[in-house]
């Protein structure tokens, strides 16, 4: 069974910075999309950025403050999350398909998910 594992979360002061990992189980083939969404309370989930098997990625929300990398040696896909401010604060989670190479930043899309960890900015 394939599992998505995410770490990382925590508490951070605006305009720092942290570094996010989901850990990918269970799945060893070549056809998958990845991305990171996040849910605030009383808000709807809503896709960061995604990346697809070759390493291209899309950002859709605020760019340049998020950076998302994998790593297929240890299966791992992370995001780097840069300058934060309190509206930053939700759950992340890490998402995957696993029967398609690309992926759009549509909840509908992603039929894998993580549990969430949680990000909190504040002072």
């Amino acid at each position: 069974q394939v599992q998505l594992v995410e770490s990382g979360g925590g508490l951070v002061q605006p305009g720092g910075s942290l570094r996010l990992s989901c850990a990918i189980s269970g799945y060893s083939g070549s056809r998958y999309c990845l991305a990171w969404f996040r849910q605030a309370p009383g808000k709807e989930r809503e896709g960061i950025v995604g990346i697809d098997i070759r390493g291209g990625y899309t950002e859709w929300v605020e760019r340049g403050r998020f950076a998302i990398s994998k790593d297929d040696a240890k299966n791992t896909v992370d995001l780097q999350m840069n300058s934060l401010k309190p509206d930053d604060t939700a759950m992340y989670y890490c998402a995957a398909n696993f029967e398609r190479r690309y992926c759009g930043g549509a909840v509908w899309e992603y039929t894998t998910w993580g549990r969430g960890t949680q990000v909190t900015v504040s002072s």
